[in-house]
């Protein structure tokens, strides 16, 4: 009997297949003492198992580029965190053993994020699978992670790693659904970039039996348990449909009367760009530089390090924009060199500018870098600021691109809702405003991106939301200057409608979505999407506001 599941849609597209479980996690290793004389031995199994661990998951992120690799790097770094093992070792001192140890110091480093307002949730399965890792290796016990098959398959699973997601093999794994996660969610990131249709935040996904025949459509979040043959052949005529619609779609972003709306990329680094361009992507809305810098967590790269990379990207682009974030660490991205180790909630503490302006020359090399970088290219660059909260902060920051001799447009991120109710204000010190809608989602709601309990508050369509990016669409139109979006808010097709009858002027996203939103705006004029982003705003829900503007945009 057919029965249908709803949870998040994060990734386009329709898979139909048998369910496969992930591997269950490792067991926990029994409690028992070694003698004294074993505990250099036991550490020294301990030390070679993390730096397997590491090694691996640096080597699946070379595999992987992009933004995969940036996660996988920081999980390597996260394994071979030196509290954590001397913690390992100090365990192992006392009568553990190796297996034990780790099982135990990981435990008690989990429980610490826990209790730091759980802002780190997403990191906290990073570190669970880590550990799993970890304690796999020394057991000799397979890796957990994605079974084994020779057929096609749907994923199923409480959660994906970072490890797991990065590699999947898109001919074997058909899609995906997970019981935790959320829209902006690591694994929901990977799974767009992969192009893997999927759905997370499902509620009881766990419950789904072996080998069950399930449609997942990761548009919709909808999940089809046994559906029969008319739904079958129902949702293949859709995703048939989408992909004529795709084939179709050429040429820059614009409405069906000609008001142009920017398609940009998101990237990671140069890795990101060949995806990017042959998406047809007209510049890049975000790039994202503190990747660069999670090579090495111990210090900041070198100016050629960075020039290198930096001109990689801008040269694929000629005449283009490209659109360039300075380092955003902090919270889920601590450097051993410039983030606190002790602050009690980091996620409002020192992260992105604020991080940069208590440390300059970390600013000033990487401005330097930039100019440099863009030395004799015909490319538009501009430069902004993670987590700008007020004029000051702007200010800040303009000034710190003049001293380094920059020539380059100066921005500021709005990710903070105080920078988006006084956008006007800030406008007055830098040239653009662009929207990171998962930071300001999140702090908007006190909702953590990656907690799946809380994923309706991450919904981009919440209401309020929206209200913020037409404050600041208003504010920069006022100002005769532009406003982009570059969360993830950009990659949903109805919603791109939606920011773009708010007044946005470009939109930046993953390169597997530039084809999804281009075609889509193809089929609607600004004043259509003008109504559809009024009559979301009319309504209380994330829900009502997709359903409004829905009704709206197919003319019902």
């Amino acid at each position: 009997m057919e029965t249908t599941l709803r949870g998040v849609g994060v990734s386009h597209g329709v898979a139909i297949g048998e369910v496969r479980h992930m591997g269950t996690a490792v067991l926990e290793p029994p409690a028992k003492q070694i003698p004294a004389e074993d505990a250099e031995r036991e550490q020294g199994r301990a030390r070679q198992a993390v730096d397997a661990v590491a090694a691996d998951l640096i080597a699946r992120g070379n595999l992987a580029g992009g933004e995969a690799q940036a996660v996988l790097e920081a999980q390597a770094l996260m394994a071979q965190d030196p509290e954590l093992m001397a913690d390992v070792e100090r365990r192992v001192a006392v009568g553990s053993t190796a297996e034990r140890a780790v099982y135990d110091a990981f435990a008690a480093y989990r429980e610490l994020l826990a209790n730091a307002g759980e802002y780190l949730a997403g990191r906290v399965a990073d570190l669970d699978d880590v550990r799993n890792r970890i304690v796999a290796r020394l057991l000799g016990v397979p890796m957990p992670g994605v079974p084994d098959s020779d057929e096609p398959y749907v994923l199923v699973a409480r959660d994906l790693a970072p490890a797991d997601t990065a590699l999947l093999d898109p001919a074997l794994v058909l899609g995906f659904v997970t019981e935790e996660g959320g829209p902006t969610s690591h694994s929901a990131i990977l799974a767009r970039a992969l192009g893997v249709p999927a759905v997370v935040a499902l509620p009881g996904a766990g419950e789904l039996s072996e080998g069950t025949v399930i449609a997942v459509d990761g548009s919709t979040g909808e999940i089809f348990v046994n559906p029969s043959d008319e739904k079958k052949v129902q949702l293949e005529a859709s995703a048939a449909e989408r992909r004529a619609a795709l084939a179709a779609s050429t040429g820059p972003g614009a409405t069906a009367d000609g008001h142009k709306v920017p398609l940009l990329a998101n990237v990671g680094g140069p890795a990101d760009v060949p995806a990017a361009v042959e998406a047809g992507a007209e510049g890049v809305g975000l790039f994202r530089t503190e990747f660069l810098f999670l090579d090495d967590s111990k210090s900041a790269p070198s100016v050629e390090k960075q020039v290198g990379a930096y001109r990689q990207v801008l040269e694929a682009f000629p005449e283009g924009r490209v659109v360039v974030r300075v380092l955003d660490a902090g919270a889920d991205k601590p450097l051993d060199f410039l983030t606190p180790s002790d602050e009690p909630n980091p996620a409002l503490g020192v992260r992105g500018l604020r991080t940069l302006l208590d440390h300059p020359e970390v600013l000033r090399t990487q401005l330097t870098a930039l100019a440099k970088a863009a030395e004799g290219l015909p490319v538009h660059l501009e430069v902004m600021a993670p987590m700008v909260a007020d004029r000051s902060d702007a200010k800040a920051f303009a000034d710190a691109c003049r001293d380094a001799g920059l020539h380059a447009k100066f921005g500021a991120m709005v990710e903070i809702p105080s920078a988006a109710l006084r956008a006007r204000s800030i406008l007055q010190e830098v040239e653009f405003l662009s929207l990171g809608t998962n930071d300001l989602a999140q702090y908007t709601f006190a909702a953590d991106r990656q907690v799946g309990a809380v994923s309706r508050l991450q919904d981009p369509w919440q209401p309020a939301l929206l209200d913020l990016v037409a404050l600041s669409a208003d504010a920069a139109k006022a100002e005769g200057k532009s406003c982009g979006v570059c969360g993830e808010a950009a990659s949903d097709p109805l919603l791109a409608c939606v920011l773009t009858g708010l007044g946005v002027t470009s939109l930046s996203m993953g390169a597997a979505s530039i084809p999804y939103v281009r075609a889509t705006l193809a089929k609607h004029t600004l004043a259509q999407c003008e109504r559809a982003a009024a009559a979301a705003r009319a309504t209380d829900t994330a829900d009502e506001a997709r359903t409004a503007a829905r009704a709206v945009l197919s003319g019902e």
